[in-house]
């Protein structure tokens, strides 16, 4: 029994397995495919961006690129969300030459020379090239083909003289909301960005999505999935993350540092101070959360979200200027 999904303590259907002694026990073929094939499941996580980038796009690339189209993708638990197949076709396209198979619900007995079950998750959002099978692969080789399969124009920041650099600031709809925009807005043009604050809606086009996102030099934003943009953003750009109050570094980089990195961006970010958050307000300063975050962590993962990442945040602009002044500095030098 195999799960097809690539984390553990997902409630998926499993793939089950049987290695049979006789070849003459199997049931006769009624499609012979002459590629092999790679079986992975649509479920858990997915319906967030970060996941779907994580926990099935990169490792399905990792798996898929050496054949060069020429493999099947046998798909399960579509039902769990038959739109991801729609919004993510150019890329499965990209990877593949040949029609998904809906594993759940094909009536056919197919043949394959080989499968591999299930896909392999070795960093998140990103990719360790010494596992890759059959050639070496990293995180920019990925962003590469993103690029070239929906046709981004930018494949590098290229500073003109006298444009500005461009920074999309995320504005998120609900929880971890920058309460201050427009003073954030303000302080990033004085830093010397042309500025664009916007929402980016997960249920929108990927494709025009990324090119929005493509077009700009900086992503600023507050931790979250919108943050996995940076997928679109050209090589030498920017990757600002705002990180909630609450000791969150350690997993708010482990999301994001390394994989911007990897990305070919310049990865910066800042932390917010008790008094920029929402929650002091809102708690005062004798309660656990601004006085002791240890112990709202060691009191779980539900607490933890419940407090930390149910926050708004109002940034200091003097002392968020410096990071400002960074991004700055490092696109004046590409």
């Amino acid at each position: 029994m195999i799960s097809p999904y690539t984390r553990s303590g997902q409630s998926l259907r499993v793939v089950t397995v049987t290695q049979l002694q006789d070849r003459a026990a199997a049931p006769p073929c009624t499609v012979t495919h002459t590629m092999p094939a790679i079986l992975f499941g649509i479920g858990g996580y997915v319906g967030n961006y970060w996941h779907e980038y994580a926990d099935i796009l990169v490792p399905l690339f990792v798996a898929a690129r050496r054949y060069h189209g020429e493999v099947t993708f046998l798909v399960s638990n579509i039902q769990h969300m038959p739109r991801w197949l729609v919004k993510y076709r150019a890329l499965l396209q990209g990877l593949s030459k040949y029609g998904v198979v809906d594993m759940d619900r094909d009536a056919y007995v197919r043949c394959f020379p080989r499968v591999s079950v299930g896909l392999r998750l070795d960093k998140d959002l990103s990719i360790v090239p010494e596992l890759v099978p059959g050639a070496r692969l990293t995180m920019a080789d990925f962003t590469r083909f993103v690029r070239e399969t929906y046709a981004l124009p930018r494949g590098a920041v290229t500073m003109e003289p006298y444009k500005k650099p461009r920074l999309l600031l995320i504005q998120r709809a609900t929880s971890r909301q920058f309460l201050n925009e427009p003073e954030i807005a303000r302080a990033a043009e004085a830093a010397g960005f042309e500025v664009v604050v916007t929402e980016l809606r997960h249920d929108g086009s990927e494709v025009e999505q990324a090119r929005v996102v493509n077009s700009f030099d900086v992503v600023l934003g507050v931790h979250g999935a919108g943050l996995t943009n940076a997928v679109h953003l050209p090589p030498g750009g920017v990757l600002i993350q705002v990180v909630p109050y609450g000791k969150m570094e350690p997993m708010a980089r482990f999301d994001f540092s390394e994989p911007a990195t990897d990305m070919g961006l310049k990865y910066l970010d800042y932390s917010v101070s008790a008094e920029e958050s929402s929650l002091l307000e809102k708690l005062g300063p004798d309660h656990p959360a601004i006085k002791d975050p240890d112990s709202i962590h060691r009191s779980g993962w539900t607490t933890m979200y419940q407090f930390y990442l149910m926050q708004n945040v109002r940034i200091n602009t003097t002392r968020f200027a410096p990071t400002l002044e960074q991004a700055f500095n490092h696109l004046r030098k590409q």
